[in-house]
């Protein structure tokens, strides 16, 4: 009798429905979404085309699901779309709203505007990397350190987030003519590398319930942002330029997303490669035995020489060499305390698993995204493929991540040769992204240095 009782209750935990499993907090955000949806299709119709009409409205269902597969996004999005409304109407307060209040208006000059959240997001970045890294080294409180860490990296995509939906109401401000979604140039997307890479980090950080792996993460998103910083301050890269013709189409909306999810989260692999060296070679004194050490050492301080001053930078020469001082440093400090580094570390079947996952999604991304691009060049050129320099180089990311996921699955591939084609994979991923806009020219040069 017990035995049939409990396996009517496995029975009916088995057919539980997907919705019943909703609380009420799911159902309001989920009304909020609809609601939010509807009115933004209902007030900006008449500037939208049937094709961002369907995109519209198939954010509001992929909205809704994201928010109830992971919950912490619910809170973010609810937090950055409420401030955003605030920004919209502290520019809007005396009923035409008008760009220059962005210096006038306290709560914009400081907090909401787009440039103000998103130097925000750049110092909170910076703040969990030094958190999560004095995590690493701390004895007693080691654990509230990468909490803290951890906190600030969520307040600083919030900060991202905030500022991306702001600068797109602010393009509106420029022209009517000049307003577009804000992943058009190398600023823009910047801005979305770092905080989707943080998002995905932190994902992984409550899945696998570990907080160690935030101190590498992070160290790429820093890097991300000290590129930005110089990209404001010497290029003037933050002022909003209007759409070159190409660009002024419904198919970026999902293209750049779709493609910087991949980027994103093949340089999470990378950092989470680099951690499973680190932790492999901890014991080792033999100096050939720590290149992915002397690796990353070379490729932080190569950056200075790569974006070396010229005529009109101005302070930017001043900035990369600090750059390449606090680089040495990092890398120095990771060589002195490897072996400590080592031992706060998950175990390396953990961090080869996370190391997988993250190659499988962003491989996934970058598939979509790579179609996408094809039938956006279709449209805009009259063909799918034309061997452009930047289509060339993401086949070669989408096949060398193929091969790494075939040869997974397949041959069973794991250890040192996946980290180091993981960490690999970045370099070319990197050119992919932004060697391509520097050396090479194109169809797709839209985001010169």
């Amino acid at each position: 009798m017990n035995t049939a009782a409990s396996t009517t209750t496995t029975t009916l935990k088995l057919n539980e429905g997907y919705f019943s499993q909703r609380n009420w907090l799911d159902w309001l955000f989920a009304a909020l979404v609809i609601g939010g949806g509807l009115f933004a299709l209902q007030r900006y119709a008449a500037y939208m085309d049937v094709y961002e009409k369907g995109i519209l409205l198939g954010a509001i269902p992929s909205t809704i699901w994201l928010g109830w597969f992971w919950r912490p996004l619910r809170t973010l999005m609810v937090v950055a779309a409420g401030c955003a409304l605030l920004a919209i109407g502290l520019y809007q307060v005396d009923g035409a709203g008008s760009l220059a209040r962005a210096d006038t208006v306290f709560g914009l000059k400081y907090f909401l505007s787009s440039q103000s959240a998103i130097l925000w997001m750049s110092m909170l970045f910076f703040m969990s990397t030094a958190f999560y890294w004095i995590s690493m080294f701390a004895r007693g409180e080691g654990a509230t350190m990468s909490l803290i860490g951890s906190r600030l990296a969520w307040v600083a995509v919030g900060m991202a987030l905030i500022g991306t939906l702001v600068r797109w109401y602010e393009s509106y401000l420029v022209g009517a003519d000049v307003g577009h979604i804000p992943v058009s140039n190398l600023y823009e997307v910047f801005v979305m590398f770092c905080w989707m890479t943080a998002t995905f980090y932190l994902y992984y950080e409550a899945q696998y319930r570990t907080r160690a792996l935030g101190a590498f993460v992070m160290l790429v998103v820093s890097a991300a942002v000290g590129f930005l910083l110089w990209y404001t301050v010497v290029r003037e890269a933050h002022e909003i330029q209007p759409l070159v013709p190409a660009l002024k189409s419904w198919w970026m909306k999902l293209h750049v997303p779709a493609n910087f999810i991949g980027y994103g989260t093949f340089a999470l692999s990378a950092m989470v490669a680099f951690a499973y060296l680190i932790k492999q070679s901890a014991g080792e004194t033999r100096w050939y035995k720590l290149a992915p050490l002397w690796l990353l050492g070379v490729v932080l301080c190569f950056e200075p020489v790569v974006f070396r001053p010229t005529a009109g930078d101005g302070a930017g020469g001043s900035y990369w060499m600090v750059y390449f001082g606090v680089s040495a440093l990092i890398v120095g400090s990771i060589l002195f305390g490897r072996q400590r580094i080592a031992s706060k570390l998950p175990p390396l079947a953990l961090l080869d698993d996370v190391m997988y996952k993250a190659i499988a999604v962003g491989f996934a991304f970058f598939t979509i995204a790579t179609v996408l691009g094809a039938l956006w060049a279709a449209e805009a050129w009259g063909g799918y493929w034309s061997w452009d320099p930047k289509e060339t180089w993401a086949l070669i990311v989408w096949l060398n991540y193929a091969a790494w996921l075939h040869m997974r699955l397949m041959k069973g591939l794991r250890g040192t040769v996946s980290a180091w084609w993981a960490l690999v994979g970045l370099v070319v991923t990197t050119f992919a992204f932004l060697g391509v806009n520097m050396f090479l020219s194109g169809l797709h040069s839209y985001g010169t240095l």
